[in-house]
């Protein structure tokens, strides 16, 4: 069975960091792009990060830019999504997705609450 999941969302204090993960079964990860997304209540999914299969290339939106760092540890087959200086305009729930690029999306993820609350 082909699927994606995501764990080591939670509740953090404004400031603090987590660290999410996406862990492939059925497929090797490396053979695809994964991407980060999230969604908070009332609002549209974002794109926040990706990384691609062929050079480990990596985008970042602007909302995250310089807190959040992608990476992946292909004997685990898993991407990681470090995530430091949290705000609370940062909760949402976050999905992790694999796909042939970082635009076209095969398979996602049942999501993580990600929480960030004093």
């Amino acid at each position: 069975q082909v699927q994606v999941v995501e764990s080591g969302g939670g509740l953090v204090q404004p400031g603090g960091s987590l660290r999410l993960s996406c862990a492939a079964s059925g497929f090797t990860l490396d053979d695809y792009a994964i991407g980060w997304f999230r969604q908070a209540p009332g609002k549209e999914r974002e794109r926040i990060s990706c990384i691609s299969s062929s050079d480990g290339s990596t985008y970042y939106a602007d909302s995250v830019k310089g807190r959040f760092t992608i990476s992946r540890d292909n004997a685990k087959n898993t991407v990681y999504l470090q995530m430091n200086s949290l705000k609370p305009e940062d909760t949402a729930v976050y999905y992790c997705a694999a796909g042939d690029g970082c635009y076209i999306y095969n398979y996602w993820g049942q999501g993580t609450q990600v929480t960030v609350s004093s």
